[in-house]
């Protein structure tokens, strides 16, 4: 009994000291550490509760410790965006003349988009100038150079890493920069407060992009917790640990990441079942992350947007957009898009985000013949709207969308995959629109077509994620070994052999025999995926409202079984990556 007792013990302060170490032990919501670290949080917030500034600070030192202990040293690139933002916004505030309003805002914008494309591009860039010119020019680490000179660390000043939730935290701090200029927000007064804002724990790494409009407010509310509140984050917990731990972790090690790996040695109907497999990892993980967000941040008194709702219910590409990863979505929309123009024709800004676009192609591909082809067509199309207005409103209007689409793919990453994928999902909604005119199913009020059009849907995106799934980018080791339209476009080339040459129907019967356990836990997935509505909110509500000891017995339960599905090796979450 004391061995035992002296086990438990040593295993409690081994999980507190990695929590509180001053080492790079990343605070997963998947681990232990992570939900110590939390109790924690809580414990201190139940005494200041009721003092905003003081929790504000608090949850703001928190933040930026969660944030070291997952990146390090990067900590010092989130506060650099903090304090920019903070003194920028003030500027574009207080600035009376249009034009130094505007020149503040271009600084917060280059400032933002330096930092992201440094960390995350720099290695695209200089593979592709290498690449055009016959150098070997290498990028250097100036941020480690930086440390090493000023203290005294020892960082490789010749390797580059990507911080986990840049491409979250800096979308955040440029839409509270144009906010600001738009006037739909007033500048924070306190740096703690815009801080908090910035690094709040549960959604810094991999979103939802938070908006300041939604967020900041509830800085200075006090703190509520309601009973029902209490129940419905903790449903929330619980489904997203579910999701993942369930659903994407468990697929991913048993079935899909198999496929992937080496698609030549399946058969064709093998791979799109691994691609129907991946359409619900990558749903259930990331959904199963925001879930886990939402229940966290609720419980220290503060709401996230929505950034799922059921998107496999879509029953067009676009109606898809509106479901998935909504807060970059409405991000890209809101900055991007209507900023082009939108459904309304085009802008200087359209041109501008076309030439940047254009470049970015040119570079990945090192091809002056696509630059002068594109160049070309476009100077086509535009001398034709000069004398056919219709025209000229129609495809400028889809430039923006397939615009919008390109970005969001170069979002992710710098290949010609991500560009194949955001720019199959543009065709998709351009199509829709064109065939959704003319389609004898378009009236969706009939469940025959809407279910049509969700199966449709369904499954071009899922084939579009052939390129998302295998999606390069260039890094340190890949330096100089070129980089080319037809080496990253064809990655995915084997498992697009095997769908289309090598399906084998016939081996039916024996390969759901072989993986009936897989199929199983897909098909119930897709089925509670799609369950109406109106039934998710009856079991939301009755959990919600249940006995706390149901509730906390419930949860010990949920625990048990994930102890029992959890692969020996945990899996990261799919958009840390990004």
């Amino acid at each position: 009994m004391e061995i035992m007792l002296e086990n438990t013990f040593n295993t409690i302060k081994s999980i507190i000291l990695d929590v509180f170490l001053l080492d790079e032990h990343p605070l997963m919501f998947t681990e232990i550490t992570f939900w110590v670290f939390f109790a924690l949080v809580l414990l201190v917030i139940g005494f200041i509760k009721k003092k905003n500034k003081l929790r504000n600070a608090f949850l703001f030192i928190a933040s930026v410790f969660f944030y070291y202990k997952t990146s390090g040293f990067f900590f010092s690139i989130l506060l650099f965006s903090t304090i920019s933002d903070f003194y920028l916004g003030k500027a574009i505030f207080s600035s009376k003349k249009k034009l130094t309003k505007k020149t503040w805002l271009a600084i917060s914008i280059i400032t933002n988009l330096s930092v992201l494309i440094f960390f995350k591009y720099a290695y695209f860039f200089a593979d592709s100038f290498n690449e055009l010119f016959g150098t070997s020019w290498h990028p250097i680490n100036h941020f480690a150079q930086f440390s090493n000179a000023v203290f005294g660390s020892s960082f490789r000043v010749d390797y580059i890493l990507l911080p986990v939730g840049i491409s979250f935290f800096t979308f955040q701090t440029m839409s509270y920069a144009i906010d600001v200029y738009r006037e739909k927000v007033t500048p924070v007064k306190s740096l703690l407060d815009f801080g908090f804002y910035v690094s709040f724990f549960p959604q810094l790494v991999a979103g939802p992009i938070v908006r300041a409009a939604h967020f900041i407010p509830q800085l200075y509310k006090p703190y509520c917790l309601s009973k029902q509140q209490f129940g419905m984050a903790l449903f929330w917990i619980i489904n997203g640990l579910l999701k993942k731990f369930l659903l994407a972790d468990y697929l991913a090690v048993n079935f899909v990441d198999r496929i992937f790996d080496n698609p030549g040695m399946f058969t064709g109907l093998e791979n799109l079942m691994g691609l129907y497999g991946y359409s619900l990892q990558v749903y259930a993980d990331f959904s199963g992350y925001t879930d886990i967000a939402i229940g966290v941040a609720w419980l220290m008194g503060f709401n996230l947007p929505k950034n799922f709702d059921s998107p496999y219910k879509a029953d067009s590409c676009g109606n898809f957009w509106n479901r998935w990863h909504i807060s970059l979505s409405t991000w890209l929309k809101d900055y991007l898009y209507i900023p082009m123009g939108g459904n309304k024709g085009g802008s200087l800004f359209s041109f501008i985000a076309l030439g940047f676009v254009i470049l970015f192609l040119f570079l990945l591909s090192g091809s002056y013949t696509l630059l002068f082809g594109t160049i070309t067509l476009l100077l086509v199309a535009m001398l034709i709207g000069v004398f056919v207005i219709k025209l000229n409103n129609w495809y400028l209007t889809n430039i923006n969308i397939m615009l919008t689409m390109l970005i969001g793919g170069l979002w992710h990453g710098a290949s010609w995959n991500f560009v194949l994928w955001g720019g199959l999902n543009g065709l998709g909604i351009v199509i829709y629109k064109l065939w959704n005119k003319i389609s004898p199913w378009k009236n969706k009020e009939k469940t025959i077509n809407r279910i049509w059009g969700i199966f449709l849907t369904f499954n071009f995106i899922s084939f579009t994620r052939i390129w998302f799934r295998s999606g390069s980018s260039n890094g340190f080791d890949e330096m100089d070994q070129g980089h080319n339209i037809i080496s990253e476009w064809f990655t995915a080339n084997d498992m697009l052999i095997q769908l289309f040459s090598n399906f084998r129907i016939d081996l039916f019967f024996e390969v759901v025999a072989g993986y009936h356990q897989v199929f199983i836990i897909m098909i119930l997935g897709f089925l509670i995926h799609w369950l109406p509505e109106k039934w998710k909110v009856w079991y939301r509500y009755k959990f919600s409202n249940a006995n706390v000891f149901i509730q906390l017995l419930t949860c010990l339960l949920v625990v048990f079984i994930l102890f029992q599905f959890a692969s020996s090796e945990l899996q990261p979450f799919i958009y840390f990556q990004f």
